[in-house]
């Protein structure tokens, strides 16, 4: 694993990335961090990503002025739909792209915030999207995903800020014909993501799930080998 700075529109910002081991060209991922920012979680998706056979690349949104300054700005910008963080996420894939040992095939994943990103940018240029309880759904869901990539998302039953999200996305994206694999684990908001205060966390619907993070990331790669590397 490797820090890089990538350029963005408003300037340089750090990034995580990593080469799978081998001779490539690899297709590219996007990986865009919960509203936790960057953690040992974070290196170690990254990572997971990266075995996968994929040039993972996760940019720091925090990166101006750190999480207590940047948090509240970046969620602002998600919702709205436009600003530096959706700069940020284009710079990455760009970025990507740009890289000798990169196919020109760029998927994005993020988690929490960060899958409330790869739904919004799902539209934006990239071949596939994994968002990963990206709950509230983006509000105008159908225009919002008019012309989105395929996308395969991965949800919590039992996530109280996701009531009924998978089947409203799964709902639009079966009428606008885009290809899709949606499914709720019974699991609850960040199952997928190692963070700290486990016990109280699962109190309150939240908590790491090795189960259905597994089976999501074996659900995740089986499609992005089909969309990224076909």
């Amino acid at each position: 694993m490797t820090t890089i700075e990538i350029d963005t529109p408003t300037g340089p910002i750090d990034a995580l990335l990593d080469v799978p081991g081998g001779t490539g060209p690899w297709p590219g991922v996007v990986i865009i961090h919960d509203a936790m920012g960057f953690a040992a979680d974070k290196e170690e998706i990254n990572s997971h990503v990266a075995t996968a056979g994929y040039l993972a690349l996760t940019p720091n949104l925090f990166s101006r002025g750190g999480w207590a300054r940047c948090v509240t700005k970046v969620m602002r910008q998600l919702l709205t739909k436009e600003g530096q963080a959706l700069d940020d996420v284009l710079a990455a894939r760009d970025h990507l792209k740009s890289l000798p040992e990169c196919t020109g095939k760029v998927g994005i994943a993020g988690f929490c915030m960060g899958g409330g990103f790869a739904l919004v940018m799902s539209p934006k240029g990239f071949d596939a999207s994994a968002p990963f309880y990206g709950a509230p759904l983006p509000k105008q869901l159908s225009e919002t995903l008019d012309g989105a990539c395929p996308i395969v998302a991965s949800y919590g039953s039992r996530d109280p800020l996701g009531v009924g999200a998978p089947k409203k996305l799964q709902r639009v994206l079966d009428q606008k014909g885009i290809p899709n694999d949606v499914k709720a684990y019974k699991a609850g908001h960040s199952f997928a993501n190692k963070l700290p205060a486990q016990p109280l966390l699962r109190i309150a619907g939240f908590g790491y799930n090795q189960e259905a993070t597994e089976d999501a990331w074996a659900r995740v790669f089986a499609f992005f080998g089909e969309h990224l590397r076909n």
